[in-house]
């Protein structure tokens, strides 16, 4: 099910909503505060961010832009306005935002609306793999600690790519010996795969989400 976090403080709206949205097989998490959804969001990735932008603790540019910190462009961002002004359009889109719909609306819109971010997030997501606060791109063949972009060498860069486009599987050191190979396209022994991924781990300041499954191999995974 797609992964939706509604930050809405009025109660009848947030359920109709959630409810409306829930029946398309979608899961819908409501949060009536911006401190709460920030919590959330430092947890878990959802596919889609809706918001009201103005909350009584905040706005709903401090989550925009904590998302685009976290998951650049992966998450879409999707702004509730009761403001149709240019001014406020404007900055929610300067702070991050894919898209708005002004209150009132109908749902049907606002369905339609996040189904199309959902689509353009998924050919995103094509070229941008994550983990925890790793993020690579494919595009650039850039590599990411939170804001921090992390040099890697074309050894490195292929291990971990193989292990975020596997998140959540065990990838055995049996098939990285054999699918990764060194800068003159040689595979690359078994000592030299230890040093490699000691040398990334150090590189990537140790990230939690990097597992080492004993014996056996490594598997990239969200924390909990």
């Amino acid at each position: 099910m797609t992964a939706i976090y509604y930050v809405e403080d009025d109660a009848d709206i947030a359920e109709n909503v959630k409810t409306y949205l829930e029946q398309r097989q979608m899961e819908v998490s409501v949060f009536d505060s911006v401190a709460g959804a920030k919590e959330a969001l430092r947890r878990r990735r959802p596919e889609l961010l809706l918001a009201d932008r103005n909350m009584p603790d905040g706005s709903g540019d401090e989550l925009c832009r904590l998302v685009r910190r976290l998951w650049g462009g992966q998450v879409p961002v999707l702004y509730l306005t009761v403001r149709g002004g240019t001014a406020d359009i404007v900055g929610g889109f300067e702070n991050g935002a894919d898209d708005y719909v002004v209150k009132p609306f109908a749902l049907e819109v606002l369905y339609s609306r996040i189904l199309a971010l959902l689509r353009r997030s998924s050919r995103v997501e094509e070229m941008h793999l994550s983990c925890g606060c790793l993020s690579l791109d494919r595009e650039r063949q850039a590599v990411f600690c939170r804001q921090e972009e992390i040099r890697l060498s074309s050894l490195e860069y292929q291990i971990l790519l193989l292990l975020m486009e596997n998140k959540g599987k065990t990838v055995t050191r049996k098939q990285l010996l054999e699918q990764v190979w060194d800068s003159g396209g040689n595979f690359v022994n078994d000592n030299t795969l230890t040093v490699a991924m000691k040398r990334l781990r150090e590189k990537l300041h140790n990230p939690s989400c990097l597992k080492t499954i004993r014996s056996f191999g490594y598997r990239m995974e969200e924390s909990i």
